[in-house]
C-alpha cells in the first residue's frame, strides 16, 4: 500500500522502507508501535499538533518514550503559549487520523519541529501516514522532506 506520505518520499528520490504491523484502537501509541516492529522506543517519534496564541498550527515529532515539553516547543516555535489541538480536529487539519499522523503529507507545509535527539541515529521511524505502517528514513531526510527544524523539544 502506498501512503501519501510514500509517494511524497518516492517522488523526491528519499531513501526510505516502510514497516507493516498489526494495529489495533487500544495499541496506537509509539511504545506498543515499537514493541511490534522490535525497535527501541527512543526511535520511534510521534506527531504532534499543537495551536499557538496566533491561531497558527505546529507540528511537533518526538520521541514515542517522551512527553512533549510545551514550554521547550513553545520557545522552538517563537510562539508565547501552545496546547495541543484536539483529537476530534486532528483529521480535519491534518488529512491523518490518531494513530497514523505523519509528519510528511499533512494537508498544509506547518511550522515542523524534530526533537534534537533524532540526530543520534541513523534511521528513526515515523508513521507513514495510517494505522499499521511506519517508515523508516534517516532524521535528515525527514528533516528536509517535512521542512522541519531540529529543537530541544523533550
Amino acid at each position: 500500500m502506498k501512503t501519501n506520505a510514500i509517494r511524497i518520499l518516492e517522488s523526491k528520490n528519499i531513501s526510505h522502507s516502510a514497516i507493516e504491523y498489526e494495529s489495533n484502537e487500544e495499541e496506537i501509541d509509539a511504545i506498543s508501535v515499537a514493541h511490534k516492529i522490535g525497535a527501541e522506543p527512543e526511535t520511534v517519534f510521534k506527531t504532534l499538533v499543537a495551536r499557538n496564541e496566533k491561531n497558527e498550527l505546529l507540528v511537533f515529532v518526538i520521541p514515542g518514550n517522551f512527553e512533549l515539553n510545551l514550554k521547550k516547543a513553545a520557545s522552538a516555535s517563537s510562539s508565547k503559549k501552545i496546547e495541543m489541538i484536539k483529537v476530534k480536529e486532528l483529521q480535519q487539519l491534518t488529512g491523518y487520523i490518531r494513530g497514523g499522523c505523519s509528519p510528511i503529507g499533512m494537508k498544509k507545509l506547518f511550522p515542523t519541529f524534530i526533537d534534537e535527539t533524532a540526530q543520534l541515529f541513523e534511521k528513526i521511524y515515523c508513521s507513514a501516514g495510517v494505522r499499521g505502517m511506519q517508515l523508516n528514513l534517516s532524521p535528515n531526510d525527514l528533516l528536509t522532506v517535512s521542512n522541519a527544524k531540529f529543537a530541544d523539544l523533550i
